[in-house]
């Protein structure tokens, strides 16, 4: 899906080389029949932004908007597993499937950030594809949820993903209702355990492909 990387692009650090592609980006969106027309128009709001404003304002409220807190954070494992020491065996698992698809990361990029598994994603099949999106749907969904209850153009993009994957929109103001009694992201999901390499149980009893998110409502 070439519009998986467009996706990521979006969702990296404001540059003036990003300001300079809008135009591109703008255009290769348009053309996604698999977007619907309510994320469409939220994308160009979001493109007429990183347009219009000044970068160093767009890079601040980037960085107050995924770097401040979890709730929000583009780190797909912050979701997954905290603080733990089980983020650091999901890291190596993810830089390994990373390794053998011959995909490199940036110097320093961490390979749950979520641009840089969509950029991972454009270079892969689409049964892969699905496969991870399916796997990350809940976090997408509820990340785009919140920033769009608080007002942030960025939803665009989860909602794009959501669509990608054939999903249900964003559910608008379902925090503001739901916030006197919903429990906070973290609480509200925990992942199931999958192993991988020689530890993992056999053929049949989990899927071929390495799962490097899964999670489900606590009980």
């Amino acid at each position: 899906m070439k519009s998986l990387k467009l996706l990521a692009a979006l969702l990296g650090y404001p540059s003036a080389e990003l300001v300079a592609a809008l135009p591109e980006i703008a255009r290769r969106l348009g053309g996604d029949r698999s977007l619907r027309s309510a994320t469409q128009d939220a994308l160009a709001g979001l493109l007429a932004e990183l347009k219009r404003e000044d970068l160093l304002d767009l890079q601040e409220r980037y960085v107050a908007q995924f770097d401040t807190g979890r709730s929000t954070s583009l780190h797909l494992f912050e979701h997954v597993h905290g603080d733990s020491r089980d983020r650091g065996q999901a890291m190596v698992d993810l830089n390994a499937i990373y390794a053998r698809a011959g995909f490199s990361l940036a110097g320093g990029e961490l390979p749950d950030f979520l641009p840089a598994v969509l950029e991972y994603l454009s270079t892969r099949p689409a049964e892969e594809v699905h496969e991870m999106l399916d796997d990350c749907a809940h976090i997408l969904r509820a990340v785009g949820e919140r920033l769009q209850d608080g007002g942030s153009p960025y939803a665009a993009v989860f909602a794009a993903l959501l669509d990608l994957q054939g999903e249900p929109p964003l559910a608008a103001g379902k925090r503001e209702r739901k916030a006197h009694a919903e429990p906070s992201l973290d609480e509200d999901w925990q992942d199931v355990p999958v192993q991988f390499g020689a530890d993992a149980p056999p053929a049949g009893t989990q899927q071929s492909r390495p799962q490097f998110i899964r999670f489900v409502p606590k009980q």
